[in-house]
């Protein structure tokens, strides 16, 4: 599930690098949307016990390797399904934070994970340095872009976004349109 080629890559990567989140990770619930193998849902999880994780993943492959950590971790779920049509169930509004890390270009995460955090909440994407657009359209609002200390992730951001009201019913978008036609 990774492509880290030894223990201490894999550790830098996915373990070091999810935790430059932890200093916001102050209330719950979080959802870490496309989890994929766990970063930085399961890292973030162990550093806070008290405060519940959802596991949010699309592929049925990688929900079931992750439901394995639902016994070891009481204080993670694991969700198999689309952020999109999580955004318009149970999910929406749902979460304290959202975190999404390589899940796709910015202004596609944005519109798939903001959707998921209540006002007053915030979506922390893992990203390069550059600030999506669209923001005013899912109701959000760039509250900080924070420097890694971690030299692995040099070329990233943490970017911050504040959920300012409540996102448009008609955000996200159906499955694809997103990254067909991303927020402008």
């Amino acid at each position: 599930m990774t492509a880290a080629s030894d223990a201490d890559s894999a550790r830098a990567l996915h373990v070091d690098v999810a935790l430059e989140a932890l200093p916001l990770i102050a209330d719950g619930p979080v959802v870490d949307v496309g989890t994929g193998g766990g970063s930085p849902g399961i890292p973030l999880a162990v550093a806070c016990p008290t405060v519940e994780f959802v596991l949010l993943d699309s592929s049925a492959r990688k929900a079931a390797f992750l439901r394995r950590w639902e016994a070891d971790l009481p204080n993670i779920r694991v969700v198999n399904e689309r952020a999109e049509h999580h955004a318009h169930g149970l999910g929406r509004d749902a979460y304290a934070i959202a975190l999404a890390r390589g899940l796709a270009a910015p202004a596609v995460a944005l519109e798939w994970s903001l959707p998921l955090v209540r006002p007053g909440g915030c979506l922390v994407l893992f990203a390069g340095p550059t600030i999506p657009d669209g923001l005013d359209l899912v109701a959000g609002e760039l509250a900080a872009v924070e420097a890694p200390e971690h030299e692995i992730a040099a070329s990233r951001r943490l970017l911050i976004f504040e959920k300012i009201g409540p996102t448009p019913a008609r955000y996200p978008r159906k499955p694809g349109i997103a990254r067909k036609r991303p927020l402008a």
